[in-house]
């Protein structure tokens, strides 16, 4: 039958013949290729394909408590020659250390001797040392109280109105904060807090704000931390947040080639632009049945619940390749150890 057909055609048009042939070729070759595991358009593709996908592996997560916060202060005038205002927000007391005028270079050492020598940088004595002591001027405060205001400034006598033209080779303002008692530095993962902060000057009048910020563990690791946007619509919804706001870090985490990693913020950002503590109150937007639990990683999106994590080798949000994923909620641990 298929003879007679093709026979039939041939005599009828030959243009359309091998347009015919031509078609059946292209669609059978697309269908051997994608067999063999060769990427072929979707539309190509058959319905009932079942694609073998490699289950997406789980990053064990631990929350750790971050025990400072520092805050720019908004009495006075914020300039080099005028000085500037700061507000330390911690948990315990805690020692503030500015350091005026330090080199980038200097700072950049000094972190990295945090992390690839067994010296710790968990008191401002050690990280003057690591400093090689390479600033202007050093002033020292101690907080017992969250209420207190501490105001810095360069001492009149050193001439210093500005640090030059960008780009430049030292730090308006460098604020270390680290734990005064030493029974504390053993409770808290988190031992040191580098703020990096930009004073305005003659040379670079943009308003003073923190450029940096730098978490150092006891484990000899690095985390920069980064803003967290909310909605304004939403703000009353969830109250206000707190100052000091606990952290989501891996539990054995890999160093990048910049010698940081980014923290996992528990917030999470859904398609709408709103924000949803933890993925509260949010189903998955593949079955549309359990609630969300899995944060994607490296694009962060939490869109998925434990059944339809493994079915996905991309980001149903972004499309971003999946490398790995941890669990939000602590529900499924806590009923694997009973």
């Amino acid at each position: 039958m298929a003879a007679v057909f093709l026979v039939m055609l041939y005599e009828y048009s030959p243009l359309f013949y091998i347009s015919v042939i031509t078609l059946c070729f292209v669609i059978t070759a697309a269908m051997v290729l994608g067999w063999f595991g060769f990427d072929v358009p979707v539309i190509l593709r058959s319905s009932d394909e079942t694609e073998s996908v490699l289950p997406v592996p789980e990053k064990r997560m631990v929350q750790v408590t971050n025990p400072f916060a520092l805050e720019i202060g908004f009495s006075g005038a914020t300039s080099v020659t005028e000085g500037i205002s700061l507000h330390p927000c911690c948990l315990e007391p805690c020692v503030l250390s500015c350091y005026w005028g330090c080199s980038v270079y200097a700072l950049q050492g000094a972190l990295q001797i945090h992390q690839h020598s067994p010296r710790k940088l968990s008191t401002p004595q050690l990280f003057q040392e690591a400093l090689h002591f390479q600033y202007h001027h050093c002033q020292t405060f101690h907080t017992d109280d969250e209420l207190q205001e501490f105001h810095t400034k360069l001492p009149a006598d050193l001439g210093i109105t500005d640090f030059g033209l960008l780009p430049r080779e030292r730090y308006p303002l460098v604020a270390l904060l680290t734990l005064s008692e030493p029974e504390a530095r053993n409770t808290y993962n988190i031992m040191a807090s580098v703020n990096v902060l930009h004073v305005p000057d003659d040379k670079y009048n943009l308003s003073a704000r923190i450029l940096f910020q730098y978490l150092l563990t006891a484990q000899g690791n690095m985390y920069e931390l980064k803003p967290l946007f909310m909605s304004a619509e939403s703000r009353g919804l969830w109250g206000v947040t707190n100052s000091t706001p606990s952290t989501e870090v891996p539990a054995e985490p890999q160093e990048s080639g910049t010698g940081m990693e980014e923290e996992e913020i528990p917030g999470t950002q859904d398609e709408d632009g709103e924000w949803s503590e933890e993925g509260k109150g949010r189903d998955c937007v593949v079955c549309q049945n359990a609630p969300v639990n899995r944060v994607l990683l490296p694009c962060r999106h939490a869109c998925v619940c434990d059944g339809c994590v493994d079915r996905f080798q991309h980001c149903p949000i972004c499309r971003a390749f999946v490398l790995e994923s941890f669990t939000l909620s602590q529900q499924t641990d806590d009923v694997e150890e009973e």
